[in-house]
């Protein structure tokens, strides 16, 4: 079996030690498990059944509570499995993207 994809992922993230990339894998799988157990929760608290409400008010509820919930897992997991700054660094990323359309746009000044 090869582990090309490993190595693949190991160069696409700067990961030189295998001990971390298995420690960041673990990371992604707590914290989706996790999620997959909060999420019945908020549905619960907020009376969501099958049936109702509509995938309009589920899809924006899910960004709003859910994504979040597993952005803070990851980090939590992440600094639990002594990964923390692979995890930063990557909500830093992730943070300045979705903040790049509400940044004002500086405009040169006109002569």
């Amino acid at each position: 079996m090869s582990a090309a994809w490993a190595d693949r992922l190991k160069s696409k993230w700067g990961i030189e030690s295998n001990f971390s990339f298995w420690m960041i894998m673990l990371t992604f799988t707590l914290a989706g498990s996790s999620i997959s157990q909060i999420r019945p929760l908020y549905w619960g608290l907020l009376g969501f059944t099958k049936e109702h409400p509509s995938m309009w008010v589920k899809v924006p509820t899910y960004l709003l509570l859910v994504f979040p919930t597993y952005q803070i897992s990851l980090m939590i997991f992440g600094t639990l499995l002594g990964q923390f700054n692979f995890f930063w660094k990557k909500e830093k990323a992730m943070l300045l993207f979705f903040a790049k359309p509400f940044r004002k746009k500086s405009v040169p000044p006109t002569a």
